[in-house]
């Protein structure tokens, strides 16, 4: 077996997990931030536990970035970031970071727009990896024809999931919760994305993948001096920032209740509630986020679930979640049903919001949330990919630096008068929107 065979061997067995032995996290995360010469934000943590780094670099260049008549332009720039750079094409890009046995995926949202990589951490394979991805962060040369043929692509998508009742009832509802707000945009229109030209990739890469707003996080097999180098490799040549980018709009807050029937041939109502809830860094998130665990966020234990699913048998599941971002994201309820049903199952939602709401939990309910919330902590950083993905979090939205080794402790604070007081400031069960597809409830 050559080298460069045994190398590519142990790569795939390490991204399968196969070779992975447990990740054992410190009670503190020594997270470790400093700025690059030409202004990027970096977070690192070293561990040399696994023969692995990984990381993510991303940018203010989510779809939220898109105007109505460019929707789909900031999803599209980020896929072809990796279809053609710096002299390389996109067969030689897979063919490389597959001979290196490297991992690649992009990291897509209404706020954010960047790729994860994770690679070995031997010298030859980290330097060719990384090699291939400065070229696609700094020097894209989005061809014209693949640029046509991923156009082609995307409107296929859009077409095929515009007939999924689940993505009708989910974009409908985000158009009655944000209206005219950036927010309530997906990745493109089958009538946006045709128009989009390779100057519009040009323009808007080169005004939102700047240095000065590059986020840039790294985990792994490397000292910090590695990764200072990493860092600076990766975002030296990016686009300077021209002007700063202006912050996005506040999100409005519904009026009163709104609702929308959309008829499909689906046996299944898909029932979606929901309106504007929390920021990332919102002074009400540990209340709000404890306690919609108890309301429809913790699975089997959830308050929704006893209701809607074990008590009636109205749904196999129903759940409830906040979408936090730079502004507030949804905080929504959704669950299948028969069609004969949805007028039960909506009344039964909007009864435990409400009665939640009102009274919150109980001290049991409470008590039995964080015991699970905290129990389980240490799975949500067990593995170098999900630690990188907090450290980009707390680096876009600037998260304090001990926000992983707090967590715990701010959840076991949350007391019954907090979620109480949070949900009935935030959350206003007469001024909810709703959208069913597929049955439409009985007047």
């Amino acid at each position: 077996m050559t080298p460069r065979l045994a190398t590519r061997l142990v790569a795939s067995l390490l991204l399968q997990g196969i070779l992975l032995a447990p990740l054992v996290c410190s009670a503190a995360l020594p997270i470790q931030h400093w700025s690059t010469a030409a202004g990027a934000q970096v977070y690192f943590v070293e561990s040399h536990d696994l023969p692995m780094v990984d990381v993510i670099v991303e940018f203010p260049a989510g779809s939220a970035r898109d105007t109505k008549q460019g929707s789909g332009l900031a999803n599209l720039t980020l896929q072809m970031l990796r279809l053609g750079a710096g002299g390389m094409d996109e067969d030689q890009i897979a063919r490389t970071l597959a001979d290196t046995g490297a991992n690649l995926s992009p990291v897509f949202d209404v706020d954010r727009a960047g790729y994860w990589l994770r690679t070995l951490s031997s010298e030859a394979e980290q330097q060719e990896t990384l090699g291939v991805f400065a070229r696609m962060l700094q020097a894209p040369s989005f061809p014209p024809t693949t640029l046509e043929r991923e156009k082609a692509r995307a409107v296929a998508a859009l077409k095929e999931s515009d007939t999924k009742p689940e993505t009708k009832a989910t974009r409908a509802l985000a158009h009655l919760i944000f209206q005219d707000h950036p927010y309530a945009q997906r990745n493109g229109e089958p009538d946006t994305v045709p128009v989009l030209t390779r100057d519009d990739l040009v323009a808007f890469y080169r005004g939102h993948y700047n240095a000065d707003r590059a986020v840039v996080a790294i985990m792994g097999d490397v000292t910090r001096a590695r990764a200072e180098q990493i860092a600076e490799a990766l975002t030296g040549g990016l686009p300077a920032g021209s002007a700063a980018v202006s912050g996005l709009p506040s999100v409005p807050a519904l009026a009163g209740p709104v609702e929308r029937d959309i008829e499909h041939p689906s046996t299944q109502a898909h029932i979606v509630v929901g309106q504007p809830g929390m920021r990332r860094n919102d002074p009400d998130y540990f209340p709000l986020w404890v306690g919609n665990y108890i309301l429809g966020g913790g699975g089997f234990s959830s308050r929704l679930y006893e209701q809607v699913r074990e008590k009636r048998g109205l749904s196999y599941s129903v759940y409830s979640y906040f979408a936090p971002y730079e502004q507030p994201g949804a905080f929504q309820v959704g669950l299948q049903t028969r069609g004969d049903q949805a007028q039960e199952a909506l009344a039964v939602v909007r009864s435990v919001v409400g009665d939640f709401v009102a009274r919150g939990p109980t001290q049991e309910e409470l008590e039995a949330a964080k015991q699970n919330i905290v129990g389980g902590f240490a799975l949500r950083i067990d593995s170098n990919r999900k630690i990188v993905e907090y450290l980009a979090v707390i680096g876009f939205y600037q998260l304090p630096l001990d926000y992983l080794d707090t967590f715990p402790v701010k959840v076991e604070a949350v007391t019954l008068e907090q979620i109480r007081d949070a949900f009935q400031r935030r959350i206003h069960p007469d001024r909810m929107a709703t959208v069913v597809v597929g049955a439409k409830p009985s007047q």
